[in-house]
């Protein structure tokens, strides 16, 4: 069964490049617009990763972030965030919230698709298999 993984990005263009690229490479992927639509999508889908722009309409991706870790039966969700947020003050602050990978804009999505591997493989040596994911 295909991992599941959940795209979060207001921009549908690069949503959807990425969507294309990892689903190419056998991944089942959903994607959400912003950060609320993202905790509701995680409640329903139970995706077992998450890649999250921040600078989005309605909830950022740090607000996403932030209430991901603290939010119990998600908190341990991996998160790759992947935004246009390049300076060191933004980046110090993805990984002081949790992030697990902070990849900035552009992007290569050959380089992504090696970071979610990294983010699956880590994931399998550690537990021995998958999360389960419950709110």
């Amino acid at each position: 069964m295909a991992r599941k993984i959940l795209v979060v990005d207001d921009e549908r263009h690069i949503a959807r490049l990425i969507q294309v690229n990892l689903e190419r490479v056998g991944y089942n992927v959903i994607t959400a617009e912003n950060g609320k639509e993202a905790l509701e999508k995680i409640e329903s889908e139970r995706p077992e990763l998450v890649i999250l722009d921040v600078m989005m309409p309605v909830m950022d991706g740090l607000e996403t972030l932030k209430t991901i870790r603290a939010t119990p039966g998600i908190c341990e969700l991996p998160v790759i965030m992947l935004t246009a947020k390049t300076q060191d003050q933004d980046v110090f602050r993805g990984y002081s919230l949790g992030v697990d990978i902070y990849l900035t804009k552009p992007f290569n999505p050959v380089e992504l698709i090696g970071f979610v591997k990294r983010v699956f493989d880590d994931q399998q040596k550690s537990i021995g298999g998958g999360h389960v994911y419950t709110l």
